[in-house]
């Protein structure tokens, strides 16, 4: 186990980094992140499932309105054609469970249908931002949660590539739409993931107000740490390169470009 300053180092790839004044479990597990794309065969309980979803259900909730839900996929055609449609991605293939975590505004319209009430606002933008930030909340509590178990995650953006095709995959209903997939196994050692360093603090932290020269600043020199990052994983372009090209066009965005259109589709207005 790597002491808490030895973590932070490799968290922002920063040998004169200070050790933390406090530490704990659970701070190591948010810092020891890191993304796993191989997996053991072994499978993930029901208990194990069921932990993740209460750990979920104990994220903060808007207005308590819990607007979202995750179907677990554990069945290997079914994983295997939605790692077809999120990109052909062989780690949703060969990890035992992928949770689809959804913006789910179908459970209130239901409620609403059946005590004969007006549900105007739910037609509005605010209702489905609420809806996909609840479902990022639950999904990284989960994250959390397995990881502490020991467990390995990647989240799976991909899944909103084709969000039609994935929701007549997983019978959602009107008003239900995939946010993002959460894949989770036991990680294959062989595969050595590391923490990949991430930008100053001092590049994301502004006090009192926005301090852009000094935010540009330190992203000039985290180009020069995740470099060497990047060089020990055999891997190509800087991280500027890979921000600019994953942003360049509506292409880039690999089916993404048409998310207005597809979430209307499955139900939500967005007045």
């Amino acid at each position: 186990m790597t002491s808490p300053h030895d973590t932070l180092a490799q968290r922002y790839r920063d040998p004169a980094s200070t050790p933390p004044a406090q530490w704990n479990p659970v701070l190591r597990v948010l810092h020891e992140h890191r993304s796993v794309r191989r997996y053991l065969p072994d499978p993930i309980s029901d208990d194990v499932l069921r932990l993740l979803v209460s750990a979920a259900q104990s994220a903060p909730t808007s207005s308590n309105l819990q607007v979202w839900s995750v179907i677990a996929v554990r069945d290997p055609r079914r994983k295997a054609r939605l790692a077809e449609l999120a990109g052909d991605q062989e780690h949703i293939r060969q990890a035992p469970l992928l949770l689809v975590w959804s913006a789910d505004l179908a459970r209130v319209r239901e409620l609403a249908a059946e005590h004969q009430a007006p549900l105007e606002g739910a037609d509005y933008l605010e209702s489905s931002y609420v809806a996909f930030l609840d479902a990022a909340l639950a999904a990284q509590n989960a994250v959390v949660a397995a990881e502490s178990l020991g467990y390995g995650t990647v989240y799976i953006g991909a899944i909103r590539n084709k969000p039609s095709e994935v929701a007549a995959e997983l019978g959602l209903p009107a008003g239900v739409f995939p946010v993002a997939g959460l894949v989770v196994g036991v990680p294959d050692p062989a595969e050595d993931a590391r923490i990949k360093p991430r930008l100053p603090q001092a590049a994301v932290l502004h006090e009192e107000t926005y301090d852009a020269e000094r935010q540009s600043v330190n992203v000039k020199d985290y180009e020069t740490r995740i470099g060497e990052f990047y060089a020990e994983q055999n891997l190509t372009h800087s991280w500027t390169e890979r921000v600019l090209a994953r942003l360049a066009s509506a292409t880039a965005l690999n089916g993404r470009h048409r998310l207005r259109e597809e979430l209307a589709a499955q139900g939500f207005p967005l007045h």
